[in-house]
């Protein structure tokens, strides 16, 4: 397991806060956090060590339900206090196994992530590599939605939204509001949830997650919270325990958030950008003398991800709904390109004053993903380029959204649907296959998964369709 702490440590912190139940947790395919909460005074030596028993056939696209019994093993080094818990309780990460073999279960996510750590070791390329995503998500204050089979719809409010200049409000209307595509770095009284990310800051620190800063995003409602850099699995636990204060902090205030790439039309969608670099022997192995101070390994790097990028996408942005912030014109990155500053192209090199920072930062993904396939897709890509020396081209430092048409076609997208994305994963998965990664059975389940989803989405109308076409 990896361990730094031991059972007695955990021990330790149950008798310190009083805990009166254990949380068990691991991440289905689909990034959603599941949990088992068994009373303290029941979970002993074997229960941390052995692990605890659970029926994979209830989740989504695992376990056959005669073949179901699974085997949760806590990461007692991601041990935190519950903050929004009413009795004292710890939470445990877990890996998922199989009880039969012992081994790792090759659809739990946090498997694969492991896997791909493992792999950059033993390729001799690296010994570590640092992931930093940047999550954006929006917090309203009313959320409904029906999908019956007479009809359909949807309705979003929140006091920051530009259609509330007009509404009647006890008290008077204040007229607070920007504009839509105008609220980036917003200051109060504009800015209405600066207290609100206050407090998601402090409470990060709370579970083991060093906050950085975080800002008003570009679209009403919209926010981000960064936070530090971390290895690929810790950072894949940062970013699931990130939307779980989120979650909680907007619900204890009457509000509600959410990491969906595009819930708003005619607006900016949330994205969840990625920083990347490979170190070996405590050395930035992306600082080099290339373009923008890039080393050619950083560049193969970068080539690997350009050239896999459709199916990275079914990881990265596995949502029918991502592929409507995936359109051009919302500072949305859709075109295959690297440049230095510049943040129309899916690849960018941010500025750095400090070598060690030097970096490349991805940003087609989005926060509905899970991010530990996402992060193991990312990585095996960059890893597939490396050892095949795929040369990215050169930068384009243009503005690629205003680009002549003719040039424009030159460069490659990304996926434009999720059936494209799935369908190019199916096509392209050898990358991801380097080193038992990941399986063939493990993708094809997660193609036979998220494609109902797609099925679903594609066979419901759409109340559009009715605006164009009930009249034709």
């Amino acid at each position: 397991m990896n361990n730094a702490k031991t059972s007695s440590f955990i021990f330790e912190m149950i008798k310190n806060h009083d805990i009166k139940f254990i949380d068990f947790r691991f991440s289905d395919y689909t990034g959603k956090w599941l949990h088992i909460s068994y009373c303290a005074d029941q979970v002993g030596e074997d229960e941390l060590v052995k692990g605890v028993a659970f029926d994979g056939s209830s989740v989504p696209a695992w376990k056959e339900i005669n073949e179901s019994d699974m085997l949760m093993i806590p990461h007692l080094d991601s041990a935190f206090v519950d903050p929004f818990a009413t009795n004292p309780t710890l939470v445990l990460i877990c890996d998922i196994i199989e009880p039969t073999t012992g081994e790792g279960y090759a659809r739990d996510p946090r498997f694969t992530a492991k896997k791909a750590e493992e792999y950059l070791q033993k390729s001799g390329i690296g010994d570590v590599a640092y992931f930093g995503p940047e999550p954006e998500f929006f917090i309203f204050d009313d959320v409904r939605f029906e999908n019956r089979t007479y009809g359909n719809s949807v309705s979003i409010d929140s006091e920051e939204a530009p259609h509330n200049t007009g509404k009647i409000v006890e008290g008077g209307n204040l007229g607070r509001r920007s504009q839509l595509k105008g609220a980036y770095f917003d200051v109060a009284p504009l800015d209405t949830a600066q207290d609100l990310r206050c407090e998601m800051s402090e409470v990060l620190r709370q579970v083991g997650i060093t906050p950085v800063l975080h800002h008003h995003e570009v679209a009403n409602s919209q926010s981000e919270i960064g936070f530090k850099y971390s290895t690929l699995t810790a950072t894949g636990d940062n970013v699931q325990k990130a939307k779980y204060v989120i979650h909680n902090v907007c619900q204890a205030y009457g509000k509600t958030a959410t990491f969906m790439p595009k819930p708003i039309y005619g607006d900016n969608g949330s994205g969840m950008h990625v920083h990347q670099s490979i170190w070996k022997a405590g050395k930035n192995l992306f600082v080099g003398k290339e373009h923008a101070g890039l080393s050619e390994l950083a560049l193969y790097y970068i080539g690997g991800i350009i050239k896999h990028a459709k199916a990275i996408n079914a990881f990265s942005n596995a949502t029918t709904n991502s592929y409507k912030r995936l359109v051009p014109g919302f500072e949305a990155p859709v075109l295959l390109a690297y440049s230095p500053k510049n943040r129309s192209a899916s690849i960018r090199i941010p500025n750095v004053t400090n070598e060690n920072a030097r970096r490349i930062e991805t940003r087609f993904p989005d926060p509905a993903s899970n991010p530990y396939l996402t992060f193991a897709a990312l990585l095996m890509a960059g890893l597939d380029g490396i050892k095949n020396k795929i040369h990215p081209g050169e930068p384009k430092n243009k503005d690629l959204y205003h680009l002549p048409e003719k040039e424009l076609k030159k460069i490659p997208t990304v996926s434009r649907s999720l059936r494209d994305a799935l369908n190019a994963l199916d096509k392209d998965r050898e990358f991801l296959l380097a080193g038992g990664v990941f399986t063939d059975e493990q993708i094809d389940a997660y193609i036979v998964l998220k494609m109902k989803e797609v099925e679903r989405y594609e066979q419901v109308p759409h109340p559009v369709e009715f605006e164009m076409y009930y009249n034709g």
